[in-house]
């Protein structure tokens, strides 16, 4: 039950080679699954049970964040397990409902489970494009304090929303805000049943957490009593959110047996697996027929915002994980991955899914070794379908709340406001603009989030810092690279620091950190090289890359000095013997120093 155990010969190696490179780079199953064995079969086993027993009331209770019936969140589980089994390239991540993600089809599907199925399919559809056309760098354009920002909003705006369900208030709105304003309004109508026993879940899920979290590792040379103890206090612990909502269950079956019941409870759910179909490209309401033009149009911004996010989540979870266990992933798979789960998952009435961050967590210390651990997770799934959907009926909503209200605490960041005034605060900006904005609607909070990050990584590059050195010669290094934006600032130091001064004064270019330029910045030093000859002055270019020499001569500008370092030049500028420019063609000029480009 170590979360230390090594995965099967074959997996974790990524990136070595293999005799099928092709095949299993598309298939990663067949890397590891020769060397499969049966101490790894042994250790999936117990992992994917134990992930099982946690999706399962997950699963329903997302399904409520989703504004879905419950069997909705039970479709959408198990049809990322088998499908990771096979193009997965994590052995810890497992896909399904998760709760920023059932928050997502909240807001762009009218609680329509047609509408739902649809966007799982849409999503997963432009997901398997992304991953073809190799596009998951895309996500690199999020930064981190967005998802900080949007993450801690999701969180509260998802355990507040189950504040209702925790204190059995009827009737309350979706919208946020509205939802603040009537849950405090109507909070002289709490059950007192379902506040009671909603608290008393979220204790005991609180205690189980504690317990889990410090139970002590088990060591060979403990007495069998002792290794069994913890084997037992593992199980209940790992299986924490199964437990209370069973609890909680028999609680309700007890109340309901004597005729009263003071709970709110989840109500029947329809038995076994829906048929496959296609997912509706329209719907018929009692108003007549909406078109699939008329749905995609309903669904809007949440066509791209749901797959962003997906693939943003589960592609982080995956490296999160990669990283602590120390093997590698492939991100375009991984979105090859998850877009063919969520289209195979429309099929079967899912709703779009992601990489669970709390079930890889439970998969991870139950030392999953491959992805084989989610055919089981999957396989329970499946059987809870067939043969326990009668017991969910006596569920509490309320201790669905608690579990839902649990498992986001996490997702809210304290630590990240006091980082980032330590490391950068303006970084500040597009989280608190994230974060702020997405109590309004999400997609504005992450469109405005992602504008502003782009809008400061755009300045450092249109203003990047110029260091000035001063000697016989005035040296500007630019900090970062020399991108068009950037020119105008460039003009301004040399003209300031150079030209203005009387008399003007030669200056170098240190161009060490430039590895690429462009045309307007060719035109840009063309006229800087002009202004200087104007005034009597010169102006040297130092340790220009080869890439940059190139397009300085493709440009065919005239006198451009260049030298590998400032003493050469300083020595041309003084005429001192030995250091002659090259007059040379770009076949006659050596890569490492030159001389002069162009006379």
């Amino acid at each position: 039950m170590s979360s230390t155990m090594k995965p099967p010969k074959g997996f974790a190696p990524m990136s070595c080679c293999w005799s099928t490179a092709t095949m299993q780079k598309r298939l990663p199953f067949l890397a590891w699954l020769p060397d499969y064995t049966w101490h790894a079969l042994k250790m999936d086993f117990i992992a994917g049970i134990s992930v099982g027993l946690t999706v399962i009331p997950q699963a329903l209770a997302y399904a409520e964040v989703a504004g879905l019936p419950p069997q909705y969140g039970l479709y959408s589980a198990f049809m990322g397990c088998f499908v990771y089994f096979f193009l997965g390239t994590s052995r810890d991540v497992t896909l399904g409902p998760t709760a920023i993600m059932s928050l997502l089809v909240s807001f762009y599907t009218f609680h329509e489970p047609a509408y739902a199925v649809l966007l799982a399919f849409l999503s997963g559809c432009i997901q398997l494009g992304m991953g073809f056309l190799r596009l998951g760098f895309l996500l690199d354009f999020i930064s981190c304090p967005v998802i900080k920002g949007f993450t801690s909003a999701a969180a509260i705006i998802i355990g507040f929303g189950q504040i209702k369900n925790l204190l059995g208030l009827q009737h309350i709105s979706r919208q946020f805000f509205l939802q603040v304003y009537y849950t405090f309004h109507n909070i002289g109508e709490t059950r007192v049943g379902d506040a009671v026993l909603g608290l008393v879940c979220m204790v005991l899920l609180l205690v189980l957490k504690l317990m889990r979290d410090h139970v002590p590792p088990v060591h060979p040379e403990m007495p069998t009593g002792v290794r069994l103890s913890h084997g037992l206090v593992w199980t209940a612990t790992t299986a924490r959110n199964a437990l209370v909502v069973s609890f909680a269950a028999l609680v309700a079956y007890s109340f309901q047996v004597t005729g009263y019941q003071p709970f709110v409870l989840t109500g029947k759910t329809p038995e076994g697996l829906p048929d496959a179909h296609i997912p509706p490209f329209s719907v018929t309401t009692a108003n007549g027929t909406i078109s699939f033009t008329e749905m995609v149009q309903g669904m809007g911004a949440g066509l791209a915002v749901v797959p962003l996010m997906g693939l943003l989540e589960s592609i982080a979870v995956a490296k999160s994980f990669a990283s602590q266990n120390n093997y590698r992933i492939d991100a375009n798979q991984e979105l090859l991955a998850i877009g063919l789960t969520n289209i195979l998952g429309s099929l079967f009435s899912s709703y779009p899914v992601t990489g669970s961050f709390g079930r890889t967590a439970v998969n991870a210390q139950s030392g999953v070794c491959s992805p084989a651990g989610g055919l089981m997770t999957g396989a329970l799934v499946l059987l809870s379908l067939d043969y326990l959907t009668s017991l969910f009926y006596y569920i509490p909503k309320s201790a669905l709340a608690a579990v839902i209200i649990m498992a986001v605490v996490p997702l809210f960041d304290t630590k990240i406001v006091g980082t980032l005034w330590r490391v950068k605060r303006l970084d500040l900006l597009p989280l608190c603009v994230t974060f702020l904005l997405c109590f309004w609607e999400v997609q504005y909070g992450i469109l405005a989030g992602t504008l502003v990050s782009m809008l400061i990584l755009l300045h450092s590059v249109a203003r990047p810092k110029i260091q000035v050195s001063e000697g016989p010669m005035l040296v500007l290094q630019p900090a970062s690279g020399l991108h068009f934006p950037a020119i105008e600032t460039l003009r301004e130091a040399l003209l300031s620091r150079a030209l203005e001064t009387s008399p003007p004064r030669s200056a170098a270019l240190d161009c060490t950190h430039i590895c690429n330029i462009d045309y307007t910045v060719v035109l840009g030093l063309g006229e800087l090289l002009e202004d200087f000859h104007k005034r009597g002055a010169t102006l040297a270019l130092i340790g220009l890359q080869v890439p940059v020499l190139r397009v300085l001569l493709s440009a065919d500008l005239k006198g451009v000095l260049y030298f590998c370092t400032l003493e050469e030049a300083e020595k041309y500028l003084k005429q001192e013997p030995g250091t002659q420019p090259y007059n040379g063609s770009e076949d006659s000029v050596p890569e490492h120093k030159i001389a002069l480009l162009k006379a």
